[in-house]
């Protein structure tokens, strides 16, 4: 009986363990969804209007340029996994930081969307 409470304890913890760490309060840290899922993503996207998953944490500052890709499925053959490519879309210029992990900005040019990625213009030379 004391083997069977001992089992289920750990399976429970086993399944809850995971939930736990992703689901973290978002005003102490990003937490994992934060870090490696959502960083550098555009969260909402009105007409021009847009929140960035980029915040005094990353770097932001306003005036920053930002490119914007979206990544695409790229066709294959009939063998092999799909393959993706990121698209350039379009830039955002962020408008005012809101907090360590999120930064308004204005769309400066092409299609953005929730979702697509954004990283910093690189300066050529």
């Amino acid at each position: 009986m004391q083997a069977r409470r001992f089992l289920l304890a750990t399976a429970l913890l086993v399944v809850t363990a995971p939930v736990a760490v992703i689901a973290q309060p978002a005003a102490r840290t990003p937490g994992l969804w934060h870090a490696i899922l959502m960083r550098g993503s555009v969260v909402k996207a009105g007409q021009a209007n847009l929140v960035l998953c980029v915040g005094k944490a990353d770097g932001a500052q306003p005036g920053q340029i930002l490119n914007v890709y979206r990544n695409k499925e790229h066709p294959h053959g009939p063998r092999g996994a799909p393959l993706f490519t990121r698209v350039e879309v379009g830039t955002v210029r962020i408008d005012s930081v809101i907090d360590n992990h999120f930064a308004k900005a204005i769309k400066v040019s092409g299609d953005v969307r929730a979702n697509d990625i954004v990283e910093l213009k690189r300066r050529s030379g």
